[in-house]
């Protein structure tokens, strides 16, 4: 059987990362796939013998060039596909085994496969890349550049693409090049067709700049021979011409505006840019308005003085706007302050709690649960809701609200005896001795949260771990569904505080819900009667920009059949961006439910479903219906943000690492079958431990009627348990 692909490392052991690179590929060995290191100088050839000793070693001396190391793996290389690595980057784990079975799917005529990648520097690692949004938008479909020409704006380096054997030697004499980015997009502009893929198998490390060789002028002027020469290559073909032209004259204007060259070498430089410009520049070409138009006009017309001078204008005139921002901001930040100060003055308001949700998004999650519960037992206690100003108009009618820093915000905050939310209130916030804090969380811990996220830099870019823990500090009682996640709380969130151990107040509906509830749900969605729903609910990558579908739906409806609605709903982190759905109601089978709540009727609805990493699984887990875990990048997943348990080895049902694997599960019987019953029963046994229906009264007469836990209602075991019933009892006539 012919080898699928050939990974082509390449270069220098620069600043000694191909030792880590070498480690991962060795730790994470992929099927169909062989290993070539070209290494560049001895320090390379020591560390490909001692690291990587099951490749194919090519030793070429100190100072050859990338095409010269390229061009050497590719004659040694088996594979019918070529990805070349430099010795400075990286590979995700599990990386190469998913593009080689990617790769084997496309049929000859595709000549190049596109796929996503994630960004190190010196002082981040893994950090999305800005494909993402224009790799969703291709979808899986093989096309020609020509019928998506914008496939020229993905990052122009050859570690996110596979470029086929054929392909390359066939326009070796193009694709050789040191110009990395030339020869990336050259393998666009040759290539027959192009295909796709969402996921990220490729980590571009950027060096520190202090780190390498100042450029020169030529290092700066090669930017502009490299666009003309890929623009006299496409003078006939209209829209990649365009692409690249706006692409040439965007990267010219930035390295005129940010490289720092000495005024000498920015008059030749801009000088040689206008030529380009005025030269190349497409028949019929409009600029766009404003600035940006401005700019280019000024460009064309090589007017170096006036471009300067409006540069100078616009850093004067933003400096002058962010004084103006800032004297405003902090004068309304006084009076703010002022004015809470006065409220924390005054008495507690016994009878008075403010509740808040996912930052303010409005009634939800375990807060709408508990003030529901409230309403009932302690009707003496009032309800406000924190809510954003663009969610307001969402809110069920009658619900008393505050939108933040208005003045009847920080009124109730410092006097309300009472504070729930499911994440943390503003920093702000002050923890009055005689007011109770209710840390109600979203969701049974999967992923690494708080400060067990410190080791991974990924997901923890920005985050304050010492605010974060001042927030913890204000706690008095924590919400929990189960010993595990009491647990994994105490290790993340170290603090003072008191585990309530009554179970999420959200899942109570679980128990609750009615035959007619159930059929009033489906009918409101559009499920007819006797059609099967299956809920498809990802979770959010930290190493993607926004939410993208890991599996062609289209493709996966049409092979579940007629029979079979898909509930497609992405992560709320991503409200409002899941343009990759649109178009996707196909008669009734895909419905994208994104922005329906709440996601608990959702799961009512649902014969069964389908997740990822998500904290959807333990909350569906309390229904004992089938779960299916699709878990295309477990790896890779891991590796950016960390788990506290192995959910390969822990499931709720069967897992699939495919959407072909998926679909096997899906149309035969093993989403429901005996050994799915074994496995969800022993994950409900462990993650549904403290849910039984009642948790909302729990927390309730614990917290807001002061009663002693040994006068609340028992935790039903999980064995004795009724849920509410399923969508074909519900619907039967």
């Amino acid at each position: 059987m012919p080898t699928e692909l050939s990974i082509v490392v390449h270069g220098p052991n620069t600043q000694g990362h191909l030792t880590g690179l070498l480690d991962s590929v060795a730790a994470d060995p992929a099927p169909d796939t062989e290993v070539i290191v070209v290494a560049v100088g001895d320090w390379a050839r020591e560390t490909a013998r001692e690291h990587a000793p099951g490749a194919v070693l090519v030793a070429l001396p100190d100072g050859t060039g990338d095409a010269e190391a390229r061009a050497a793996g590719a004659a040694r290389a088996s594979g019918r596909w070529l990805h070349f690595v430099h010795a400075k980057d990286g590979l995700p784990p599990g990386a190469p085994a998913l593009l080689a079975a990617r790769a084997a799917e496309l049929p000859d005529t595709v000549d190049v496969l596109l796929f996503d990648h994630v960004r190190t520097t010196w002082q981040t690692s893994g950090a999305p890349s800005y494909d993402s949004r224009l790799l969703a938008r291709a979808g899986r479909a093989e096309l020609t550049l020509d019928d998506l020409p914008a496939l020229l704006r993905l990052t122009p380096i050859l570690g996110n693409r596979l470029i086929r054997a054929d392909h390359w030697r066939a326009h070796a004499d193009t694709l050789s090049t040191d110009d990395e980015a030339y020869a990336a997009q050259s393998a666009l502009l040759t290539a027959a067709r192009i295909a796709c893929y969402t996921h990220p198998g490729f980590e571009h490390r950027e060096l520190r700049p202090g780190s390498l060789p100042p450029r020169t002028l030529d290092d700066h002027l090669a930017v502009l021979d490299r666009y003309e020469a890929l623009l006299e290559a496409t003078r006939t073909r209209t829209a990649p011409h365009a692409v690249l032209y706006h692409l040439m004259v965007r990267d010219g204007l930035r390295t005129f505006v940010r490289a720092g060259m000495p005024e000498r070498d920015a008059r030749v430089f801009f000088h040689r840019a206008s030529q380009a410009a005025r030269r190349l520049r497409p028949e019929g070409l409009r600029h766009p308005a404003g600035p940006e138009g401005l700019r280019r006009t000024l460009l064309e017309e090589d007017a170096y003085a006036r471009y300067r001078a409006l540069q100078t204008a616009n850093h004067a005139r933003r400096a002058a706007k962010k004084a103006l921002r800032t004297g405003k901001r902090q004068l309304g930040t006084q009076i703010r302050s002022l004015q809470y100060r006065r409220a924390l003055s005054r008495p507690v308001d016994p009878n008075l709690a403010v509740f808040s949700a996912y930052w303010n998004r409005g009634v939800a999650c375990n807060p709408a649960a508990i003030a529901a519960k409230l309403a009932e037992l302690a009707p003496q206690v009032h309800p406000v809701w924190v809510v954003a100003p663009n969610r307001v108009g969402l809110l069920p009618p009658g619900t008393d609200h505050v939108v933040p820093d208005s003045r009847r915000y920080w009124e109730v905050l410092g006097r309300a005896k009472f504070l729930v939310n499911n994440v943390n209130f503003a920093n702000a916030v002050v923890k009055r001795p005689d007011a109770v804090h209710v840390q109600t969380h979203h969701g049974t811990p999967l992923k690494r949260m708080g400060i067990d996220q410190m080791r991974y830099p990924a997901t923890a870019q920005g985050l304050d771990f010492e605010a974060l823990l001042a927030r913890i500090d204000k706690w008095d009682y924590s919400v929990s569904a189960n010993s595990h996640t009491t647990r994994m709380w105490e290790s993340a969130y170290p603090s003072r505080y008191v585990s309530l151990d009554h179970g999420y107040p959200r899942n109570d509906v679980y128990y609750t819900a009615t035959a007619a509830d159930i059929a009033a749900i489906r009918a409101r969605l559009g499920i007819a009667p006797g059609r099967r729903a299956i809920l498809y609910a990802p979770t959010h990558r930290d190493y993607e920009a926004e939410w993208t579908p890991r599996l062609d739906l289209a493709a996966l409806a049409d092979r579940l059949g007629e029979e079979t609605v898909l509930l497609v709903r992405s992560h709320y982190f991503h409200a409002g961006t899941a343009t990759a759905l649109t178009g996707l109601r196909r008669a009734g089978r895909v419905l994208d439910v994104s922005a329906y709540e709440p996601v608990e009727e959702l799961c009512l609805a649902a014969d069964a479903l389908i997740t990822d990493y998500s904290s959807i699984m333990f909350d569906y887990a309390n229904l004992d219906r089938p779960i299916v875990i699709h878990a295309d990048d477990w790896e890779t997943y891991v590796a950016t943000r960390g788990v506290y348990f192995d959910l390969m080895a822990e499931a709720p049902g069967p897992v699939a690492r495919t959407q072909g694997e998926l679909v096997d599960i899906l149309t035969s019987d093993a989403w429901n079958d005996h050994e799915a019953g074994k496995a969800r029963a022993m994950f409900r046994r462990r993650f549904c431990e403290f849910d039984d229906g009642r948790a909302a009264e729990r927390v309730v007469r614990r917290v807001f009627l002061g009663e002693p836990e040994e006068a609340l209602p028992a935790i039903i075991p999980v064995d004795e348990r009724t849920p509410a019933p399923t969508p074909q009892e519900a619907t039967a006539s």
